[in-house]
């Protein structure tokens, strides 16, 4: 028997199959591994308050724009001041002295400039009669140029002097309160050392201490600010400014809450005792990992795995984000595990197989 007929009854053979039978379908996909965290949902965090006190917002160190010894100080601690007000004067002794110098060096170079001139004048006449080289006419016309330039710096430093001399009085630059002597009368100080603090009542602003935990809290808004010796006024303040490091010492960042200038009362004074309330959030809500928030592009959801492998997509609302964990509120019952990272990776057909359950509040 040939290959060529076997062949062909093999062919046969297998195409003869019984008529209905299906061909069997391929085999599920492997539950997907999935690390859990439990939804534990608690009161959110009540309303938190800060002491601190009541600050200028604007602040400036003065000193003299030329050094010397303090002869008088004309204000005390805690005085109003108007533009232009002498706050301090130093003794003007020494620097009445340069002035004289710098009068008579003026005096000097104006004598040399007078005869450079008229030597080089007489040069010129000279010249024209063929009495004297040209080299020699070149000579005094430049001592002639010379001394007028020793006259305008002469006059600089005259002007000079003179200004020095108005500066031994320290002049109040805006209205202000005196918030702090830095020296005394009969100091030797050097120009530019600080001698009064003058702040600007006009915007007054809440210094504060602020603890880490709190930083989020701090620009969510709604604070309000009481007063120790008001307890019954609150006022609405604005957060302004937070310290982007820490004090050493305290281990908190300097917050500053500024109060607005149409609802600052005058009583309000700079120094006071105050207390910035950070409002309560409210309601039960629960700290998740940051990493376990997913939207589908209907919302934040997390997944909530059911039974022994399956999950359902739960809708979430954010109340507060940090730096790896988010507070929500989701329609779920205490104890629920939730998917904790990779939640865009699944699907709501996906099995999953549970290997792992981390801190719901944390990723550590």
């Amino acid at each position: 028997m040939s290959q060529r007929p076997a062949l062909l009854l093999l062919l046969a053979l297998a195409a003869c199959k019984p008529s209905g039978q299906a061909e069997a379908p391929p085999p599920p996909d492997p539950p997907k591994p999935v690390q859990v965290a439990i939804f534990q949902p608690a009161p959110v965090q009540a309303a938190s308050q800060l002491t601190g006190t009541i600050r200028a917002r604007r602040e400036a160190d003065l000193g003299f724009r030329a050094g010397g010894r303090i002869a008088e100080r004309l204000v005390n601690l805690g005085d109003r001041v108007s533009p232009g007000q002498p706050l301090a004067r130093l003794d003007p002794a020494d620097l009445a002295l340069s002035l004289r110098s710098a009068e008579a060096d003026l005096a000097a170079a104006r004598a040399q400039y007078t005869q450079a001139a008229n030597d080089a004048q007489r040069s010129a006449i000279l010249l024209a009669a063929g009495h004297v080289a040209a080299a020699f006419n070149d000579q005094r016309v430049a001592a002639s140029r010379a001394a007028a330039e020793r006259v305008t710096s002469a006059e600089a430093a005259l002007s000079l002097a003179r200004n020095r001399l108005s500066y031994t009085t320290l002049i109040a630059p805006n209205a202000g309160i005196v918030t702090a002597l830095l020296a005394e009368a009969g100091q030797v100080v050097a120009e530019g050392t600080p001698v009064i603090r003058l702040a600007n009542p006009d915007e007054r602003e809440i210094l504060v201490q602020a603890p880490e935990a709190l930083l989020p809290r701090l620009r969510e808004g709604g604070a309000t600010a009481g007063f120790w010796s008001r307890p019954e006024a609150a006022i609405p303040v604005t957060l302004r400014e937070v310290a982007g490091q820490a004090e050493p010492g305290l281990r908190t960042y300097p917050a500053r809450f500024a109060i607005a200038q149409a609802q600052a009362p005058e009583w309000a004074q700079l120094g006071m005792t105050a207390t910035v309330t950070l409002p309560s959030l409210g309601g039960i809500a629960a700290r998740v990992p940051l990493s376990a928030v997913h939207d589908r592009g209907s919302g934040p959801m997390l997944w909530a795995v059911e039974g022994q492998d399956r999950i359902r997509a739960v809708p979430a609302r954010v109340i507060a984000l940090a730096e790896t964990t988010a507070l929500v509120q989701a329609d779920l019952p205490e104890g629920t595990r939730i998917v904790a990272i990779g939640p865009q990776l699944l699907a709501p057909d996906h099995r999953v197989r549970v290997v792992d359950t981390r801190l719901a509040g944390s990723l550590r």
